[in-house]
């Protein structure tokens, strides 16, 4: 992280962003720190895409990233969640590089675009793949990049397969096995992700447009991910189904599980969702 994106890192307000995500612990640039700070950041503040299906901009500026997941205690996807997160390192003296990745959970590469932005942090000698913002897949440990090594995060084994040119972020969770997403490591800066963003948020066959996408982690690291109306509790691993009745069930969901009453999803409109009180 280089340029205009250390003098971002400069206007963080560290104390605001550590009181957010409740972290006490060491800020000294360690692994242990890396760790911590990633799992405290995953469980405080969650993946949503409601402003894209509100028709509001997506901010990838600082001020406005602290305005909103900070200051407002709200969550956001990729792009947000990476670019804070990647400021919060410069400042504690890591030296975090921006990349962005095809997913390739539903699409062949070939077809993915460069939709994805994650990180890559060195610590004592050797590179992490930190990934905060990768929705109910988004590993809550960091990944060594070496090839084929396993690391249990959450409920789910994550690992890295180097297939030249292209690293792969591989997942397993009970007998199933997924290639999350791709990406040949090169170094992004602020313009790639803020044209990224744009397409994301704004295209029509987006799917953060066409969808409502959300996850939270709670303090018993239990977890729920919400799909359109689909909700799945995950408790030990064992996934639990239900489904929202109307958007003031969606409503009373964010109030209690993800910390944010928000008014005005009980007008959201989500396209693939046709009817639905």
């Amino acid at each position: 992280m280089a340029g205009g994106a250390s003098e971002q890192a400069a206007r963080l307000d560290i104390d605001a962003y550590l009181e957010r995500i409740e972290w006490r612990a060491s800020t000294s640039p360690t692994l242990e720190t890396l760790s911590g700070l990633l799992s405290a950041h995953m469980a405080r503040i969650p993946f949503e895409n409601i402003d894209v299906l509100l028709g509001r901009p997506i901010r990838l500026d600082l001020d406005g990233l602290q305005a909103k997941l900070v200051r407002a205690r709200r969550g956001g996807y990729c792009f947000e969640h990476a670019t804070l997160f990647a400021a919060v390192l410069t400042q504690l003296g890591f030296r975090p590089s921006t990349h962005s990745a095809r997913v390739v959970l539903v699409a062949p590469r070939e077809h993915a675009p460069r939709s994805h932005m994650f990180l890559t942090v060195a610590v004592s000698g050797t590179t992490y793949v930190v990934d905060p913002g990768f929705g109910r897949l988004a590993p809550q440990a960091p990944l060594p990049l070496v090839h084929a090594r396993e690391t249990r995060a959450g409920h789910e084994t994550y690992w890295m397969l180097h297939e030249p040119p292209h690293w792969v972020m591989r997942t397993r969770a009970g007998d199933k096995v997924a290639d999350a997403w791709v990406s040949t490591l090169e170094a992004d800066t602020q313009v790639d992700f803020e044209v990224a963003n744009h397409y994301v948020a704004t295209h029509p066959r987006s799917p953060f447009v066409n969808r409502l996408m959300l996850r939270a982690i709670r303090d018993d690291g239990s977890y729920v991910a919400v799909m359109n109306r689909d909700v799945t509790t995950w408790r030990s691993g064992v996934p639990q189904a239900s489904e929202l009745a109307d958007r003031r069930a969606l409503r009373a969901l964010l109030a209690g599980d993800f910390g944010m009453d928000l008014p005005e999803v009980e007008s959201l409109h989500v396209p693939s969702i046709p009817e639905w009180p």
